[in-house]
């Protein structure tokens, strides 16, 4: 499969941008449900009740889901963004750190009673660490393989954020055109923007915190909901557009209905042509609509944080997870399943330089400084999340849906990527992230990269 090689030179771009940003460290909260729609901040903002259960299965920051494609022609736009292939500089991870790598991972599964994990490293010469511990599937006791497949929740924002900004490329969109110009019957604000839509200031109320939706969700689990069903729920704006910063899932909802729009093909497809085929991820699909090569691992619920607590598996028997209805009522906010090489690659591709040009790159983190006067729950893009990781500078997004936690993060200064999943929604993914990270970054070839810098 092929691979991407960053292109130094476009991550260094962008450096200036963030260093402007006032980042925080934000502690185990970084990757969790904080960087959801619980904190309503700036003028005009009402606060919210606390969040429901279907709520926390798709909340933002944390997860993200998505509904069926409107449909349309299925015409696939070809990219014409160059992926250049991946040149290893120099040697690969000691065998040493690796050996620490695993032993950590096992280490802290245990610690945290976590069914099944799996996470990839990328280090700055391009080779990979992939570790798995525990299972894919309580009951059968299947493990978890390094091609194993998880539910992404929010991490999916990456990919549909990433969608539009190419469409932005084409000419086909403009970040600050109206939504209602390429959807003209959609009932929302006239005013809201692209852009709005992408850095969460349109001020439309999240649907997944609609106190009916729970019951809607959960009374029949095998229903495949379309967009239509989902925007049903969608209440009384948070503010006027522009007005303030508020993480809701209905701004991706909606992104991934314009992508449909303008692009004249599903969600599923422009996401395969443009982004999974050329970067070679074989092991990432649209929930929604397509099949993946294998079955994704199950998701677990737990009734209290004690580590032998029992796990409850939420599958309703397809293989859709956790269930159906509510990865279908996600669309664009959340609908994509993964393995951790996969999005490590994606992360690093994206924020590297390999899936959009430069400037689109920059645009991403510039709005960071638009956002940054309503004090979001964490420093915010287009798309993307920054976050100070004991010390160090990290672009990505987390994800949590009932049953599962993920995170992946691109370190530009030390130019590694790490992708964290889970099939549990309890823990915080951020705990693997920081612990994994301090290991990695002693290694040699770590510190040889850097002190090239």
């Amino acid at each position: 499969m092929a691979d991407v090689r960053p292109r130094r030179a476009r991550t260094r771009r962008v450096l200036p941008i963030l260093a402007a940003v006032a980042l925080t460290t934000i502690g185990s909260m970084a990757f969790g449900p904080a960087l959801s729609a619980q904190r309503v901040t700036g003028p005009r903002h009402a606060s919210l009740a606390p969040p429901s259960t279907a709520a926390r299965l798709v909340r933002g920051g944390a997860d993200p889901f998505h509904a069926v494609p409107a449909g349309g022609p299925a015409t696939p736009v070809v990219s014409t963004i160059a992926i250049p292939p991946r040149e290893p500089t120099g040697p690969s991870a000691t065998a040493v750190t690796r050996a620490a790598l695993q032993a950590r991972l096992d280490q802290l599964r245990e610690r945290y009673g976590i069914p099944g994990i799996s996470v990839a490293i990328i280090f700055p010469d391009g080779t990979t660490w992939v570790g798995v511990s525990g299972v894919a599937d309580v009951a059968t006791k299947a493990p978890v393989t390094p091609s194993t497949a998880f539910a992404i929740a929010s991490v999916t924002k990456t990919f549909t954020s990433a969608l539009i900004l190419a469409l932005v490329e084409d000419g086909r969109i403009a970040l600050d055109d109206r939504v209602r110009t390429y959807l003209p019957t959609l009932k929302i604000n006239a005013k809201i923007t692209v852009r709005q839509l992408l850095d969460h200031t349109s001020g439309l109320r999240d649907y997944f915190f609609h106190p009916a939706i729970d019951k809607a969700l959960l009374a029949d689990p095998e229903r495949a909901w379309a967009t239509g069903d989902a925007l049903k729920y969608v209440g009384k704006p948070y503010f006027k557009p522009g007005d303030g910063w508020h993480y809701s899932n209905t701004n991706y909802l909606v992104l991934g209905m314009l992508a449909e729009a303008v692009g004249k093909a599903p969600l599923a497809d422009q996401i395969r042509t443009r982004f999974l085929k050329p970067l070679g991820l074989a092991h990432t699909w649209y929930q929604p609509t397509e099949t993946g090569p294998a079955h994704p691992a199950r998701g677990y619920r737990f009734k209290t944080g004690a580590k032998d607590d029992p796990p409850i598996d939420l599958s309703d028997g397809t293989p859709v997870v956790p269930f159906t209805s509510v990865v279908t009522a996600a669309a664009g906010a959340g609908g994509l399943a993964s393995s951790s090489s996969d999005l490590a690659r994606w992360v690093r591709a994206l924020y590297a330089g390999g899936v959009l040009k430069p400037e689109s790159v920059e645009a991403m983190f510039a709005d960071i400084t638009q956002t940054e006067r309503y004090k979001p729950t964490v420093p915010y893009g287009l798309g993307v999340q920054v976050v100070d990781i004991d010390g160090q500078r990290s672009l990505g997004h987390s994800g949590r849906l009932l049953g599962f936690r993920s995170a992946v993060r691109w370190l530009p200064d030390q130019e590694i990527a790490i992708a964290v999943l889970t099939n549990q929604s309890r823990t915080d993914p951020g705990i693997f992230v920081r612990a994994l990270l301090v290991i990695a970054e002693r290694d040699p070839i770590c510190r040889v990269c850097a002190a090239q810098q």
